[in-house]
């Protein structure tokens, strides 16, 4: 598997992507090659301070950097050799099958919607994030591609969210919530209204109807589809929410000589539900919907969350999810079409 990573994005670049890179060399041996995009002197110093070295790696030159007051559309067009844009490009042109990138958001998804192309009759692509909650992981989407979306946009969500969750978590007929401030059919903005009406006469989505916030961290559906603005709002507060639980958890915990024994006999209990939670655990979010593959990781992610998003490239290269995603959205456009 070829991937081209995006060295110079992110808020710890280019320590910890080589970091990852490191650590992704020791433990996923599908990997043939790794294009390290960016800065030559600078991935050749980093490499070299942290001892990584395989042939497996080819540094690709890239002289620009996009800055995060960059907007997206900007970066890609005033920063022609940006990181992400030379590294989005060896996957358009076949070097690479995917691409990875901890940097400006907004620049990696205009990036790779300008250059790929979305599949057809996808509009926009949305990013998916896999999400945990007390019975199940869910994937919510969009969790921050598109900030305004309309509801025919929900509605390939939809679609492109179950072609995930049933070929990549293997679901067999992944139910889909729509989410608003209430389950009942009459409550949520406009949006949500029109998404819901659209939702329920459209084949092949198992609609199961509204859900709140509360529902997706007890019994959630499959997919809980979203504008980016609401997912990226529920993806980022349930990140901080959860590290400052734990961080009130360890503070409680020394607080007294018996609390930090008990502390010390739940300490594996703590460890397996941190593992559940932990975001580094996924490392990466999969830009559904284009004729390519970009795995979009956080901006401080660590060198084990970069890893890890070179491993859910690896995963996606392997599960193909884009053509099923065509498949349902041009068996859609066909049942719209009849309708009609």
């Amino acid at each position: 598997m070829k991937i081209a990573l995006d060295v110079m994005g992110g808020d710890f670049a280019p320590q910890n992507p080589i970091g990852g890179v490191k650590l992704a060399l020791e433990s996923l041996p599908a990997i043939t090659k790794l294009f390290l995009v960016g800065d030559p002197a600078a991935i050749e110093k980093e490499l070299k301070a942290q001892g990584v070295s395989s042939p497996k790696l080819e540094i690709v030159p890239a002289s620009q950097v996009v800055d995060m007051a960059d907007s997206g559309l900007d970066a890609v067009r005033k920063k022609k050799d940006s990181s992400i844009s030379v590294a989005v490009n060896l996957v358009k042109d076949g070097k690479a099958e995917a691409v990875v990138s901890a940097g400006h958001t907004g620049a990696a998804v205009t990036a790779s919607l300008i250059k790929l192309r979305t599949l057809t009759h996808i509009e926009r692509p949305a990013i998916a994030s896999i999400m945990p909650s007390l019975t199940k992981h869910w994937v919510l989407i969009d969790a921050g591609a598109n900030p305004d979306s309309e509801p025919a946009h929900l509605v390939q969500n939809a679609i492109m969210g179950s072609a995930f969750a049933r070929h990549v978590l293997g679901r067999d007929n992944p139910t889909v919530g729509l989410m608003s401030n209430g389950t009942e059919e009459e409550k949520g903005n406009a949006l949500c209204k029109e998404t819901s009406k659209l939702l329920r006469h459209t084949a092949g989505i198992n609609f199961i109807g509204n859900v709140e916030g509360h529902d997706v961290w007890d019994t959630p559906p499959d997919v809980v589809v979203c504008d980016g603005f609401t997912g990226n709002v529920i993806l980022k507060n349930a990140e901080a929410l959860a590290h400052s639980i734990f961080s009130m958890v360890k503070s409680e915990i020394k607080s007294s000589f018996w609390t930090k024994i008990g502390g010390l006999l739940a300490k594996p209990a703590f460890k397996r539900v941190h593992t559940r939670t932990n975001p580094d655990e996924v490392g990466g979010m999969p830009l559904l919907g284009l004729r390519g593959i970009t795995i979009i990781a956080h901006g401080s992610a660590s060198p084990f969350a970069m890893k890890n998003a070179i491993r859910q490239a690896c995963e996606s290269i392997q599960h193909q999810v884009g053509p099923h995603i065509e498949a349902a959205a041009t068996a859609h456009s066909i049942s719209l079409h009849a309708r009609s």
